[in-house]
């Protein structure tokens, strides 16, 4: 990658990450684990995550109960259950214009 595509992830656009879950899913913990890996790779500022526990929410556990983990790239569904450092890396880097 050359130095004018990664200075400009650099200061892009904040990109905001949410993921959905509920206590006890294993999955959402492995989801947890893949964006905070990326997080820390990959070239982007800000990137901001949030967790939403949907067990504290009769609408979202309605909407999301049997689809947890999900995770929203800048408020689109962007996986559901698993994801891999790949196709988050990627999925990043597109929504910043890489």
């Amino acid at each position: 990658m050359d130095q004018l595509v990664v200075a400009s992830l650099v200061v892009g656009h904040p990109i905001s990450l949410t993921i959905y879950s509920r206590p006890g899913c294993h999955l959402c913990d492995e989801m947890r684990a893949v964006v905070e890996r990326v997080a820390r790779l990959v070239p982007l500022t800000p990137l901001e995550v949030v967790e939403i526990d949907i067990s504290q929410d009769a609408e979202l556990d309605e909407r999301y109960r049997l689809e947890i983990p999900v995770l929203m790239v800048n408020g689109k569904k962007a996986a559901k259950y698993r994801i891999t450092e790949e196709e988050l890396t990627r999925i990043l880097m597109a929504r910043a214009g890489g």
